[in-house]
């Protein structure tokens, strides 16, 4: 399914090409598609929100399928083999981000579904050294959407100073004077998942929605209080991830954290941020972005997923319903769930 011209979603954004099949080249594995969980970052990218880097592209950057063809120089993985894919697609491994742990902000990143062709289509080539092994507890259709949606969060909680995660060990709520207040702004498919993981990492959760039926949803997930954007928590917050892609959340999320809380951005594109009273940020308040995600990360959050275990929550869609799947995630029917493209799903 192939973009060729940003604009909006509709059932013509996106054209079915048939193309020769793939050959993978030096370093790359070929994998035949068993799963692409869309994302909103696949929605900006298609909307134009997010300026197009190649037309056409095939989108698509949480993948699952199993390796079909190895190419020259590869030596660590065997046709048969399950991976998976991220939006990370590539980086120099040379620059002072790469050597000091951070590729994610590597100038010379590629991404999947932005800069080489992704998961909306039957198969894919990937580079091997970035290619992800997957735990077997996971179906391929609830291993998709943990490979942006679930990594992502996993990320903003650590920089939101998760204690757990910010120390680089386990750590219970015992081992605080009180569990670490943890406000998560937006519930959609990606904060579905850090609430999992949160409320396992012994976090006091409050969620923040526009949506009744989101705030409900929270909830079931083990979420200690919900409200509106506007409805402070009842105790200030240690830390808060703000996920709509809307800056006037964050603001919101920054007037609810105590002294010296962090409020994380977790959106690749903002409408902007507005003014605001510089004594919502003052007393040591921090308000950050998290930006792409590591390899290292992916490994990370995939191992502790399974232990949990987190479940994702999904509607499938056929591979040529993609246009529809992004429409329906732009008009808020999906929900706190993902949608997931099956090639052998049949189009609705």
């Amino acid at each position: 399914m192939e973009l060729r011209q940003p604009g909006r979603p509709s059932a013509g954004r996106l054209m079915l090409v048939e193309r020769e099949p793939l050959e993978p080249g030096t370093g790359e594995l070929t994998l035949r598609v068993a799963a692409t969980a869309v994302c909103r970052t696949d929605l900006q990218i298609v909307e134009g929100d997010l300026a197009a880097r190649r037309l056409p592209i095939v989108p698509g950057h949480q993948v699952v399928g199993r390796v079909t063809a190895i190419g020259d120089g590869v030596t660590d993985w065997t046709v048969g083999d399950r991976a998976g894919v991220t939006w990370l697609a590539g980086a120099d491994g040379t620059c002072d981000f790469c050597v000091s742990g951070r590729e994610n902000l590597c100038p010379n990143a590629t991404f999947t579904g932005w800069d080489r062709d992704g998961g909306y289509a039957d198969e894919l080539n990937v580079a091997a050294a970035f290619a992800i092994r997957l735990p077997d507890t996971f179906t391929d259709t609830d291993a998709a959407p943990l490979l942006c949606g679930g990594v992502i969060g996993h990320r903003a909680l650590r920089l939101a100073g998760v204690p757990a995660l910010a120390t680089g060990g386990p750590e219970s709520a015992t081992d605080r004077a009180r569990p670490f207040r943890l406000g998560l702004y937006g519930f959609g498919a990606s904060a579905s998942l850090a609430i999992q993981e949160a409320v396992h990492l012994g976090c006091e959760v409050h969620v923040a929605s526009r949506s009744e039926e989101e705030r409900a949803r929270a909830v079931e997930l083990g979420a200690a209080s919900v409200g509106g954007y506007a409805e402070p928590p009842a105790s200030p917050l240690d830390g808060a991830i703000s996920f709509a892609p809307v800056g006037t959340v964050a603001v919101f999320a920054l007037g609810d954290v105590a002294p010296g809380g962090t409020v994380v951005i977790n959106a690749i594109h903002l409408d902007q941020v507005p003014a605001f009273p510089y004594r919502l940020l003052w007393e040591e308040r921090v308000l950050r972005s998290v930006a792409n995600v590591t390899r290292a990360d992916a490994v990370e959050f995939l191992e502790l997923a399974a232990a949990i275990p987190i479940r994702p929550s999904f509607t499938p869609y056929a591979l040529t319903d993609a246009g529809a799947a992004l429409s329906d995630l732009a008009s808020g029917q999906i929900g706190a769930a993902s949608a997931v493209l099956v090639p052998d799903v049949r189009s609705r």
